[in-house]
């Protein structure tokens, strides 16, 4: 008797009933629920009991609030929601506690916020930031070039460990969020200091949101990171600005589902490390 050549990709996922219509998986996050993550972000909005429902349904070790502080506990969650939704394991998918830390190539290890894990592949692992002007609007001064060279030294990291025996499943897969705080200290232009050589053209005259801006665009174009969303808010007026269009929360959810299905069609997650 002839056996039935065995389900792959998008055809196994549907089996499994994880993706029982396309238009229903690309809505299962919504642009509202990205709305009402960043709004927490500034304490403007309530969202502890959906936050609680996903970290209480995700892997051991999550007890806690994500490392980038109470903050990001929305976003981290909303995050873990696009895998926990494709049907990947709950002990694969770490957004507090244990379990975040991951090898790298400069240095031992570095706890990023989220990561997805499943067998020898790094699914996805985010790195959550950003910028305020503190109290007196000068906090942007005082920590732009530590985001900045935060940033980079994570990626470039991972980057360069990212081969057996470290990571030995699929190529890792990488996204970066930020967020700017919208005061007019981050809108006015920043002086360039005299140096011996010059700087380009194009900085001169930029504010801290448009000096990041351009970062973001140049990490996304240098595939530094997989993907990148920058966005602009405040708690005065936390709806999310985007000022770069192809760094908007549109493209990076995307991105984050384009990866999901790219490993479904190779058979990840695997049905036999699947929970009955």
């Amino acid at each position: 008797m002839e056996m039935p050549e065995p389900l792959r990709g998008a055809d196994r996922m549907c089996s499994l009933g994880r993706f029982p219509d396309e238009q229903e998986s690309a809505l299962a996050v919504s642009r509202q629920d990205f709305e009402d993550a960043v709004a927490a972000y500034w304490g403007v909005k309530d969202t502890q009991l959906e936050v609680s429902k996903i970290r209480n349904a995700v892997g051991a070790g999550t007890a806690g609030s994500v490392r980038s502080g109470k903050h990001f506990d929305a976003l981290a969650a909303l995050l873990a929601k696009f895998f926990l939704d494709a049907g990947y394991p709950p002990a694969d998918i770490r957004i507090s506690g244990q379990g975040l830390s991951l090898p790298g190539y400069y240095r031992p290890q570095k706890k990023w916020d989220v990561v997805v894990t499943h067998g020898t592949t790094l699914v996805a692992a985010f790195e959550l930031k950003a910028l305020g002007g503190g109290k007196e609007d000068d906090g942007y001064s005082k920590n732009y070039n530590n985001r900045i060279e935060e940033a980079l030294g994570s990626a470039v990291d991972l980057q360069r460990a990212s081969q057996p025996p470290f990571y030995s499943g699929e190529k890792p897969w990488l996204g970066y969020f930020f967020i700017m705080e919208d005061t007019p200290g981050s809108r006015s232009a920043i002086r360039i200091d005299n140096g011996p050589f010059s700087v380009e053209d194009k900085w001169y005259g930029m504010s801290y949101q448009g000096r990041f801006a351009e970062y973001c665009r140049r990490l996304k174009a240098e595939e530094i990171y997989d993907e990148v969303c920058y966005i602009t808010s405040s708690a005065s007026d936390p709806k999310p600005k985007e000022p770069v269009d192809t760094l908007d929360w549109l493209h990076f959810s995307a991105a984050i589902n384009s990866r999901i299905q790219y490993l479904a069609e190779l058979g990840i997650p695997q049905d036999d490390m699947l929970p009955l």
